[in-house]
């Protein structure tokens, strides 16, 4: 089988080149090529596959005969070897120890942490007041997972570093995974010396909250604790203190670039809309009756969570990448172990053959019956098979809890001759989101 190599490739530099300056474009155009693509991130050959079927069999169907890829292995110098970077038998293990903190009856307990931590954000805001939004947010999601993870005073200066450092990492993160490994070290490049300071301020206090919480030895009731204190079934172990910053890194990235990115655009998109605004506003009034938001609430906006999907679906992370673990077969290829497959959740989010109209913003195509047509691997915010976010319930409590108590007292309008535009890096991040803040009555 001969599979088309793409467009656009540079001598030593591959594609990355065209990556880096279409994004969206470059890969949303693949599918026009094939299911299967050859792409080249400098001499490395890649796959990358535009077919929801070929997604779902690699992250589903045959998911144990495929690992992380490529672009983590370069991510792995600062996050370890957490969740998302771990593999094989040791990503079970863990996976096991911190699957608990995500049970029901803790994220009970977290959606107290997040209407508190929203709710003090809006007590800030001014009527009339112009908000940077996507920085709003993203400080709140930064915030929420910092204080879910580090509930004490003891976690106040990693909480203050993480909303410091992580939105650089997250920035400058995906311009190093695609580039070549040699272009690491070179300090006079920006992008690389940002990202090294705030790796290593990150890593020097997150340690040092660790070593003082093994010291207190005590339950706090966060999610650091559960860390320390968890114990595989097996062995009796506890998790190692790099153990633990693996995964509290993980938990801090992964934990609040979704959340804030998505909270932004929802805002931005109920100002276009303003009857999904009104439909949104008055589920909230009915269902919340004046009180603040509890937990048990969350399933009852119904509407809501439709419109977050929607944002989800619109507004993704661009790239991942998955490398064979054995010889495998995929549409009609036989790969050996080692083959490095791409994806992009973003162009399969707006592939016109699987999502009618993907640049019209329709809550109602996640209406039960709708959303059932959806092929399998055309809809993946948060991955899927056991490789799948391990945090997404916590995600989806925090957007509506966060979005229900923001309505509940304000709407957002759009700032007028400040146009909004996406900006891709690891994610449909906007370029800025000026809101003016509108007191509800």
């Amino acid at each position: 089988m001969t599979v088309p190599v793409a467009p656009g490739r540079w001598r030593f530099l591959g594609h990355t080149p065209s990556m880096l300056r279409q994004r969206v474009g470059f890969t949303s155009s693949l599918r026009q090529h094939g299911d299967i693509v050859t792409i080249y991130l400098g001499p490395l050959r890649t796959y990358f596959l535009t077919s929801p079927e070929l997604v779902h069999q690699v992250l589903v169907t045959n998911g144990a005969n495929f690992e992380k890829g490529a672009i983590f292995d370069r991510f792995r110098p600062f996050m370890g070897n957490g969740l998302v970077m771990s593999e094989g038998a040791f990503h079970l293990r863990q996976r096991r120890l911190v699957q608990p903190a995500f049970h029901r009856a803790r994220l009970a307990r977290y959606a107290e942490t997040m209407r508190r931590v929203t709710t003090e954000l809006i007590s800030t805001w001014q009527p009339r007041q112009e908000r940077q939004l996507d920085a709003d947010m993203q400080h709140l999601a930064i915030t929420i997972v910092g204080e879910t993870l580090f509930s004490t005073e003891i976690g106040g200066p990693a909480i203050a570093e993480a909303r410091r450092s992580i939105p650089i990492v997250l920035k400058d993160g995906m311009i190093r995974a695609l580039s070549p490994s040699a272009f690491d070290r070179v300090p006079i490049i920006p992008a690389n010396r940002r990202f090294d300071q705030a790796v290593d301020r990150l890593r020097r206090i997150v340690l040092e909250v660790i070593a003082d919480r093994r010291a207190d030895g005590e339950d706090h009731g966060d999610l650091l604790s559960m860390l320390l204190l968890a114990r595989d079934e097996d062995t009796g172990e506890r998790m190692s203190d790099q153990q633990v910053y693996d995964e509290a890194i993980t938990l801090l990235t992964a934990g609040s670039e979704t959340t804030a990115v998505a909270l932004a655009w929802f805002f931005h998109e109920l100002a276009r809309y303003p009857e999904i605004e009104q439909g949104v506003q008055a589920e909230v009034d009915h269902v919340l009756a004046g009180r603040p938001i509890g937990f048990d609430d969350v399933p009852k906006l119904e509407y809501t969570r439709r419109v977050i999907n929607e944002v989800l679906r619109m507004y993704p992370i661009w790239i991942l990448m998955r490398r064979a673990r054995v010889d495998v077969e995929l549409g009609g290829m036989r790969l050996p172990a080692g083959t490095e497959l791409m994806l992009s959740p973003y162009s399969l989010h707006f592939d016109p053959r699987f999502h009618a109209h993907p640049e019209r913003f329709d809550p109602d195509r996640w209406l039960p019956e709708r959303a059932a047509t959806v092929p399998k691997g055309a809809f993946i915010p948060f991955g899927a098979g056991g490789r799948q976010c391990i945090g997404n319930s916590y995600a989806y409590t925090e957007m509506t809890i966060a979005a229900a108590t923001i309505l509940s007292r304000w709407r957002l309008v759009p700032v007028p001759g400040k146009p909004v535009r996406i900006k891709v890096t690891s994610a449909a991040y906007p370029n800025r989101m000026p809101m003016t803040a509108v007191p509800r009555t």
